[in-house]
């Protein structure tokens, strides 16, 4: 799979970006501690595999039937990167109010996860108009699907253990003016790149 570490790159930036499950993320880790947000997280990483699931499968066939829809998708999903780093460019600083504190209730916190993710704009749209440009048509799909959306969701699961571990610094930090605008700046910035990359990408 040639554009494997792309794919990569963009995902990590997808998924590092702040969002609905980064910031539910922390909130559980500031009210329960790293521990206490671990199970939103697996509920995040596994409704991965149904959005991309359901998102993905029948793209296959009407990207591998005409080149018309692949290239409407392929400059769909770069207007959208390019939408993402100006929305997180322009955005201000990210607000974290501290709630009460209270024990982690595991299911709860799992399917608040779940449930989140398969509402998540950015998942739904990478999965629609950005995942779709890395699967090689001229190899078997399900083995692509799988490493490609593992993949991801593996990313969701150590990107969110990370945000989880930083709590603390990151509610410092990232809710300074400075340190906003870096986040936002920088993330937006390379958001903007990617999009810009894959609309003059080939197949």
């Amino acid at each position: 799979m040639e554009n494997y570490v792309l794919f990569l790159m963009i995902a990590t930036l997808t998924v590092f970006s702040p969002g609905p499950g980064v910031l539910l993320t922390l909130s559980n880790s500031i009210r329960h501690g790293a521990s206490g947000a671990t199970a939103g997280i697996f509920g995040i990483a596994s409704a991965t595999f149904v959005v991309a699931a359901i998102s993905a499968s029948s793209l296959g066939v009407l990207l591998a039937t005409s080149t018309v829809a692949f290239t409407i998708l392929k400059l769909i999903g770069a207007a959208y990167l390019v939408y993402l780093g100006l929305k997180l460019w322009l955005s201000p600083v990210v607000s974290l109010a501290q709630p009460e504190p209270s024990s982690p209730h595991w299911g709860r916190q799992f399917l608040e996860g779940f449930t989140l993710q398969l509402t998540n704009p950015k998942a739904v749209f990478f999965f629609m108009a950005v995942f779709p440009q890395f699967v090689d048509l001229s190899s078997a799909f399900l083995g692509q699907f799988a490493l490609l959306v593992t993949t991801y969701s593996a990313l969701v699961v150590a990107i969110h253990l990370i945000y989880a571990r930083s709590a603390g610094l990151a509610k410092a930090w990232i809710g300074t003016r400075k340190g906003g605008r870096v986040v936002n700046r920088v993330g937006g910035g390379a958001f903007i790149c990617f999009g810009a990359g894959l609309a003059v990408a080939s197949k």
